[in-house]
């Protein structure tokens, strides 16, 4: 059970940052699993809201969101559409030296970001998740997750290396999301990730 002060702050967070009223079919529902520390695996077609089922829990936790997505384009479009509704917001660029990393792990740490959104290979970087496990993690979003299963319609290899973030972040819960996945793929995803219950 969401605690009600939480429950309360749901349609303002929204109206604030996104400019809705009320939430599309689902969206609550999954907002609140996702408050109350489940493990969500979320089917939702393309353009039906899935980026606000992980943004606003993470906007009412405390500490950074990680997001896991396949395409740099995609994470790039992200974080400005957060950074312009002064949400703070970043992504490691491809090519950063180690020092840039540090000073952005730096920002991360002590500067009030909410999100870092994160390719799965850059997730292999022993530096990257040294980094990671020092981070107040208030949550992990996985993107695109049928890129997990080899079932899936653009399977990448890497994606079955996530579960890296579990043993990083044992105590924080994790979102799954993806447009598509038949019952085989849905399976592999939970199986990949160890999605509790």
């Amino acid at each position: 059970m969401l605690l009600k002060e939480t429950q309360e702050k749901l349609i303002p967070t929204l109206k604030k940052y996104f400019g809705y009223d009320s939430f599309r079919e689902q969206q609550q529902e999954i907002i609140e699993s996702v408050l109350s520390k489940n493990d969500n695996l979320v089917i939702m077609p393309t353009g039906g809201g899935k980026s606000i089922c992980f943004q606003i829990p993470a906007l009412l936790k405390e500490g950074v969101c990680i997001v896991i997505s396949p395409l740099i384009a995609l994470m790039q479009d992200q974080v400005t559409n957060l950074t312009n509704k002064d949400i703070k917001a970043m992504t490691i660029p491809s090519g950063s030296s180690q020092d840039e990393m540090i000073t952005l792990f730096d920002n991360l740490l002590f500067g009030n970001y909410k999100f870092l959104y994160l390719s799965p290979e850059r997730l292999q970087s022993k530096f990257i998740q040294d980094k990671i496990s020092q981070l107040n993690v208030s949550l992990i979003a996985i993107d695109e997750a049928h890129c997990i299963s080899e079932w899936g319609h653009d399977f990448r290899p890497s994606y079955q290396q996530i579960s890296i973030l579990k043993e990083l972040q044992p105590k924080v819960n994790i979102i799954a999301l993806t447009a598509t996945a038949t019952p085989k793929v849905v399976t592999d995803i939970a199986n990949y990730l160890k999605l509790d219950d």
